[in-house]
């Protein structure tokens, strides 16, 4: 096997197909990365731990087609260091050499017998806007659950509807919802599936930059597909059935504000300096105006007022200040909308554009649940 290849090209592609490797792997070749050089010309790149799948394919000027096995993140590590210039990859026996100008480094081969086969992409469901797509990713995913003992809730609910794509998210305290249309390859597919958010997060920062993002997702499959700009990636699905989550959002409400969205991240951000770990932020509004606090008694103390449009009686409630900016950074409007029925019911955000216009109520929601306070 030989090959030359652009130093750029293959740092970029190792560093993607080795950032799932995991760190301590049940078996040694579980931490390689499979490279395989072909008479056309092309360099397939490839990684597997049984859960999740990654390749890339790249060009390669190729002398000698063959397959080799190699650690991924040393690789990763060398590929980056290198100079600016062409690298030439020779396998040798059990060996690997790699040159680039007068910088060699020579790698021991892995038994490319003992890998796994990659598993194959499910049946293709339908393609999406990349950049529209990583945006709502990025919106839902900031409510996922963390907690590996819970893992249903570290999932993102993907609802498909003929041309109606709905991520839903929940960690319990929050719950997020962004609606998107989408191209699917049959206008009446109708699938679910229960998506880690982690793979959702990494197609998002690595597969979504521009042009379109292919969904596979075959009828009682385990696993989930995307491909896009030469790099593909499948994941497990979790297993188990989500809660009934859509439910929590509620019908009507009593009460609504409207407040600038940039503004009140910016105070809440101030406000909360002196709120203590776990201790909420509390938001009083009136007519007019928004009243933010924090900390109380002997504790350090911070209030800011803001301009805010309220529409109902007046209302005084609490959050997690994370939680709060959050949904605040995910709505990407000029303005906010809380509606409240209760100032210890959940608080459905929305966004808007114009302080007395429409909410984007269909798009994006974010239902926070608030923290109750001493009075």
């Amino acid at each position: 096997m030989k090959f030359r290849v652009e130093r750029d090209v293959l740092a970029e592609a190792v560093t993607w197909t080795a950032r799932t490797l995991p760190t301590r792997p049940p078996v040694p070749v579980l931490a390689g990365v499979m490279l395989e050089a072909d008479a056309q010309g092309s360099l397939r790149l490839s990684t597997f731990d049984y859960e999740v799948s990654a390749r890339a394919e790249v060009p390669a000027e190729v002398s000698e087609p063959g397959s080799v096995l190699v650690l991924g993140r040393l690789l990763a590590e060398i590929s980056r260091s290198l100079p600016n210039k062409p690298i030439d990859v020779q396998v040798d026996e059990s060996k690997v050499e790699l040159r680039c100008g007068s910088a060699r480094f020579t790698l021991l081969t892995m038994p490319t017998g003992e890998y796994p086969e990659l598993p194959q992409m499910p049946e293709r469901l339908g393609s999406i806007d990349g950049a529209a797509f990583a945006q709502a990713i990025n919106q839902v995913t900031i409510a996922a659950g963390r907690d590996e003992t819970l893992p249903l809730l570290t999932g993102v609910r993907m609802e498909i509807e003929g041309e109606k794509l709905t991520l839903l998210a929940t960690d319990r305290y929050r719950l997020a919802m962004r609606q998107l249309t989408w191209s699917p390859s049959n206008p009446s597919a109708e699938q679910v599936a229960l998506v880690r958010a982690r793979t959702l997060s990494d197609v998002a920062r690595n597969m979504a930059g521009g042009g379109s993002v292919e969904v596979s997702l075959g009828e009682g499959s385990d696993i989930v597909g995307f491909e896009a700009g030469g790099r593909r990636t499948t994941s497990l699905l979790v297993d188990g059935e989500y809660p009934p989550v859509r439910r929590l959002f509620p019908e009507s409400t009593s009460t609504t504000t409207v407040t600038n969205t940039a503004e009140l991240i910016e105070a809440t951000k101030r406000v909360a300096l002196v709120a203590e770990r776990n201790t909420p932020i509390r938001l009083s509004f009136s007519e007019g105006q928004v009243v933010l606090e924090a900390g109380q008694g002997d504790d350090a103390q911070a209030s800011e007022a803001l301009e805010s449009v309220l529409e109902g009686e007046d209302i005084t409630t609490a959050f997690n200040p994370q939680y709060l900016l959050d949904g605040l950074g995910a709505l990407g409007t000029e303005y906010v909308r809380l509606s409240l029925n209760h100032p210890t019911k959940p608080v459905l955000m929305t966004g808007q554009d114009e302080q007395h216009g429409e909410d984007h109520a269909e798009e994006f929601r974010y239902l926070l649940v608030p923290i109750r306070f001493a009075g």
